[in-house]
């Protein structure tokens, strides 16, 4: 299916620039996602991480809110909450408080890894006895606290909001295990193709063939998340990609920092073999003007299919990330037929 046929959203890191503040990331957060409204973007996801010095939305409720309540209609959600470091109640009050609040709006994203480093992990989790395996018990207890049925919830108590709020739940992941468990809850599935890509294709065939129908959904409906970096030249948009780059290289290296500034060359901060596991996980990276992004984003949707693409932007200026978005959002109204308009 072309790109101008389908929704396309973003995901956001709230990204922390080297030199910046929290308070900044927040601020180009809410002028982004006002922008993107403009665009005609479909949805606007934040990201749960922690102990992580370039990503400010660790707090992603808290985070969505302000986005919420700083535009009028584009959805906003999470994408996505990692639910064994929250007790479920809590995820549903907190839910369904921000579905109170701007209803019709809100998207709930669940992921069972812990977003963050081991370290970190055991901070969140202390006291939860999860480490990510009752994954599925945990998304049974949480879809209860949303059902206006009563008796469907045993002895449990009400989440006040909550309770019979229609709050979309999305399952998101890089393997398998998501992916089946969403097809076998007839839910959307999101897949995080824009660092883990390698088993995209495997994980969305899982979530197909094991679909069922549900109230939430009659077909299978994926989405497949890419970096995208549009810039007037390849040679600028590849450039403004170092950024990405140096990011995931510090990752890897287990030094975690702020966005770095672009370089003009990778080549003298990674060796050969970093190069390779750097580019590997950023295979669904796309960097260039518009016509090489939109030949390379239909060849992605040819070969996943995909229903929706939520798009990445780590961008260390706020402004070139603001027209990169601008860019995006140009060619597919080009197209004349499509999402955005």
């Amino acid at each position: 299916m072309p790109i101008q046929h389908i929704p396309l959203s973003i995901l956001d890191l709230a990204p922390i620039v080297t030199g910046g503040t929290p308070a900044d990331s927040f601020r180009n957060t809410l002028d982004l996602a006002q922008h993107a409204e403009k665009w005609g973007y479909h949805r606007f996801w934040l990201a749960e991480h922690h102990n992580m010095p370039g990503i400010a939305s660790s707090a992603t409720s808290v985070v969505i809110g302000y986005v919420a309540a700083g535009t009028e209609k584009i959805r906003v959600g999470s994408g996505g909450i990692m639910l064994p470091n929250h007790a479920p109640l809590v995820i549903a009050e907190q839910f369904g408080t921000l579905e109170s609040m701007y209803p019709g709006r809100i998207d709930l994203g669940l992921g069972r890894a812990p977003g963050s480093d081991q370290v970190a992990a055991r901070a969140l989790r202390r006291g939860l006895g999860s480490n990510g395996e009752d994954f599925p018990e945990q998304l049974n207890e949480l879809r209860h606290y949303f059902h206006p049925d009563a008796e469907s919830r045993a002895a449990l108590p009400k989440a006040v909001p909550g309770e019979g709020l229609n709050v979309p739940i999305w399952l998101l992941g890089s393997s398998g295990f998501s992916a089946q468990l969403a097809g076998h809850h007839g839910l959307p599935f999101a897949f995080a193709s824009h660092f883990a890509p390698d088993f995209l294709l495997q994980a969305l065939n899982l979530y197909r063939s094991n679909f069922r129908p549900s109230e939430a959904l009659e077909k299978p409906y994926a989405m497949v998340a890419v970096n995208v970096i549009v810039a007037d030249s390849d040679t600028a948009a590849r450039w403004l990609a170092t950024s990405q780059e140096q990011a995931f290289l510090n990752l890897i290296r287990g030094r975690m920092g702020q966005l770095n500034p672009p370089v003009d060359s990778m080549d003298g901060l990674w060796n050969e073999q970093e190069k390779m596991i750097v580019q590997k996980q950023l295979s669904f990276t796309i960097a260039g003007t518009k016509e090489t992004v939109k030949e390379r984003l239909n060849a992605v949707l040819e070969q996943t299919q995909a229903d929706e693409l939520i798009v990445v932007s780590q961008v260390y200026d706020h402004a070139a990330r603001l027209r990169s978005f601008e860019l995006l959002a140009e060619l597919v109204r080009e197209s004349r037929i499509g999402a955005v308009d």
